[in-house]
């Protein structure tokens, strides 16, 4: 995917230049982290599923299992896990760990979502499995699969199966559908008219008149910047 020379920051400010939600939403809030942030970005299509690790599992727990794994092969590659713990709090036991990890990834999984835990850090991350969790915890608890396959909501955002995620040590964005062939580009566009911000700020002809004109101009243009 091209998606994935990008920055996710850069994606972020890129999708608001098609004006197809608000500001405010589609990306995931400060409580979801990057436990990896040496990995890079991760991009892929999103494979839902519900799990709790508070509550002991119901006694088709691991049939359950056997069919949310084959569920995942119904997403295109490359795959990325959104997990919503649905425990009050989140986050109890770890879902993923060693075992999880090698599976979802011999499964074609990149890495997870979660509002959770996680755990095996060390052994999780020597295999290139993207992790962005809510927390860590030392034990799985009762860990299990409530549902899968349905829309779930992380760190406030929501997500569907199908949907593009992208990723990076600055956090979790999802990107439309519709939208994401353009959004190179205009992560293109968007740097060129950075860059004149910045060059402006690092040369000798610095001053708060030509810095409010430049910043105009991008205002008018329909670009923020941060």
């Amino acid at each position: 995917m091209e998606l994935a020379k990008l920055s996710t920051p850069t994606v972020a400010n890129a999708v608001e230049l098609f004006n197809v939600r608000g500001r405010e939403e589609g990306f995931a809030d400060s409580s979801v982290r990057c436990v990896f942030p040496d990995l890079g970005v991760m991009v892929g299509y999103a494979a839902t599923v519900r799990i709790s690790t508070a509550t002991r599992p119901p006694s088709d727990g691991l049939e359950r299992t056997f069919r949310y794994w084959k569920s995942l092969l119904a997403v295109p590659p490359p795959r990325v896990v959104v997990v919503q713990d649905v425990d009050d709090p989140p986050g109890l036991g770890a879902f993923w760990g060693e075992v999880n990890a090698n599976i979802h990834r011999a499964l074609g999984c990149v890495g997870a979502v979660t509002n959770g835990s996680v755990r095996d850090l060390d052994e999780v991350e020597a295999i290139g499995f993207h992790l962005f969790a809510g927390g860590v915890s030392v034990a799985h608890a009762y860990n299990h699969v409530v549902d899968y396959g349905t829309p779930v909501e992380v760190g406030g955002l929501p997500v569907k199966p199908g949907d593009i995620i992208h990723a990076d040590k600055h956090g979790v964005v999802q990107v439309p559908v519709d939208v994401a062939a353009g959004v190179p580009k205009a992560a293109a566009l968007i740097a060129d008219r950075e860059r004149d911000v910045i060059d402006l700020a690092r040369s000798g002809d610095f001053t708060l008149e030509a810095l409010r004109d430049k910043v105009r101009r991008m205002r008018e243009a329909g670009n923020d910047f941060h």
